[in-house]
């Protein structure tokens, strides 16, 4: 390739990154839910990040208030302590009651709100995320969940416009999680994600972890214990040619 057509891929590269970065701005610019680091499966225990970005120029955001679907119920729903917020979760009654391990849940959250204490706030240019450990995460495809950003002054932002399937995402998209169907060795039986607390009622299942780790040092054990086995073998046939080499060597003399 010549100069110029290297000149020209270089432009071409530039401007195609550029477009990309500016779309993705466009089009992450709004409260957003995601489950990080590991599969969002139905029935497992899990932990949803919400990301808030600030999109006025002269107001911090100070409340964000999030809705969960009463159609798809959680019966374990914790926000995560966040310096300088306070959170509230409440619950109200379930038309019908689900059962989650054999307990039978007759409420469950129906809203989570953050508010900023005395000082605190999402500044203009700037994003908050705030976190929630759920479960069992429901049987649904996916999880919408509309929120609610309030700015300084009593602007209010809602983020609850549902995207139609195969359609153009709306002005304002309330944030959803795709849920895929629980695997084998996850789904209703699995234990809140790991660094987070287990559900009520719920006692997260060491048993496996223990075995193997008693099994790793019975083997250590056995691998040691044949080693020194080795080791002292070893010493005795050194020990026994030394001493037949001096034998030899008194013979001759």
């Amino acid at each position: 390739m010549s100069i110029n057509g290297y000149q020209r891929a270089a432009v071409l590269a530039v401007a195609t990154g550029a477009a990309l970065l500016l779309g993705t701005g466009a089009a992450s610019a709004h409260v957003s839910a995601k489950i990080l680091g590991e599969a969002a499966e139905q029935g497992s225990y899990s932990k949803i990040t919400f990301r808030v970005p600030n999109e006025d120029d002269a107001a911090g955001t100070v409340k964000l208030e999030v809705k969960l679907p009463a159609d798809a119920p959680m019966s374990s729903v914790r926000p995560k302590p966040i310096p300088g917020w306070t959170a509230q979760v409440v619950k109200s009654t379930l038309a019908e009651p689900i059962d989650s391990h054999g307990t039978e849940i007759t409420e469950a959250a129906s809203s989570v709100t953050w508010t900023a204490n005395r000082g605190t706030r999402i500044a203009p240019g700037e994003f908050g995320e705030f976190e929630l450990a759920v479960g069992p995460l429901p049987e649904v495809d996916q999880l919408v969940l509309p929120a609610i950003q309030t700015y300084e002054g009593g602007k209010v932002v809602a983020w609850d416009e549902e995207t139609p399937e195969g359609g153009e995402e709306p002005e304002r998209p309330a944030p959803v999680i795709a849920l895929s169907p629980a695997s084998e060795d996850g789904g209703h039986d699995a234990a809140p994600a790991a660094n987070e607390q287990p559900a009520d009622g719920e006692v997260a299942d060491t048993t496996d972890t223990a075995a193997a780790a008693d099994g790793s040092d019975d083997t250590a054990r056995w691998l040691g214990g044949a080693g020194l086995v080795v080791g002292a073998l070893g010493l005795g046939f050194g020990v026994g040619a030394t001493l037949r080499a001096r034998r030899s060597g008194g013979d001759q003399s």
